[in-house]
């Protein structure tokens, strides 16, 4: 198998962040800016123009709102379904600061949200009225533990074969994935940097006995520089 991992183009929360540097008036679930967009949208015509050597089989997303619309980007240009994969939502889940500074879990979007605004994305049937998230800030023990149980998940559905998969996920889970892949025991003393819209290739060994190949990672040359964020 092999793991095509593209983070989301810039977000509002992300455009924020560069513009202050701090998150006050951030959202719960942003959408993507119009450099988001742009991102996505290159991101998208080169899988499409290269896609003989990418040949792309699955597309998956986490349910925040930048990511589902950097996946449906892709899956315009590759012409593949999208399908939600809940657990590589970014890192905290769905939340928004109290006038204390306490990180308050939010609902997030709910299904009828969804169909309606994407009626092509494949939504998971555990995706009800009440909105996906609807839980407590997600603390960081339970982080490389999701991280953990998502690559166990891949490997068992796609591992062994010739899917090549993308995953349309975060920066922060980025993290976590790269450090249960890589079988780091502190997956907060290291960090791997990730571009929005920012393309990783991971092979996974067919065979036993073979080698995970880190083929590339953060790779964005096919952004000019200007949309680099």
């Amino acid at each position: 198998m092999r793991l095509y991992f593209i983070r989301h183009g810039q977000s509002a929360n992300n455009a924020l962040w560069d513009a202050t540097g701090g998150d006050h008036g951030r959202s719960d679930d942003p959408e993507l800016t119009d450099i988001g967009r742009q991102q996505a949208a290159l991101l998208s015509a080169f899988l499409a123009r290269e896609r003989a050597p990418f040949g792309i089989t699955h597309i998956y997303t986490s349910l925040m709102i930048r990511a589902v619309e950097t996946a449906l980007a892709i899956s315009g240009a590759l012409a593949l379904p999208v399908r939600v994969w809940e657990d590589v939502h970014e890192t905290g889940g769905i939340f928004l600061e109290d006038d204390r500074g306490q990180r308050i879990g939010r609902p997030g979007k709910a299904r009828a949200h969804f169909e309606a605004t994407y009626p092509t994305l494949i939504l998971p049937d555990t995706l009800n009225a009440h909105g996906w998230w609807n839980r407590a800030y997600e603390d960081t023990q339970a982080r490389p533990v999701r991280a953990q149980r998502f690559v166990q998940a891949l490997l068992a559905q796609h591992g062994s074969t010739l899917d090549r998969v993308a995953i349309v996920s975060h920066g922060n889970f980025y993290r976590y994935m790269m450090a249960a892949i890589l079988h780091i025991p502190d997956p907060d003393s290291y960090y791997f940097p990730m571009n929005n819209g920012a393309l990783s290739r991971i092979d996974f060994p067919e065979r036993d006995g073979e080698a995970t190949l880190i083929a590339y990672l953060n790779r964005c040359d096919y952004l000019p520089r200007e949309l680099w964020t």
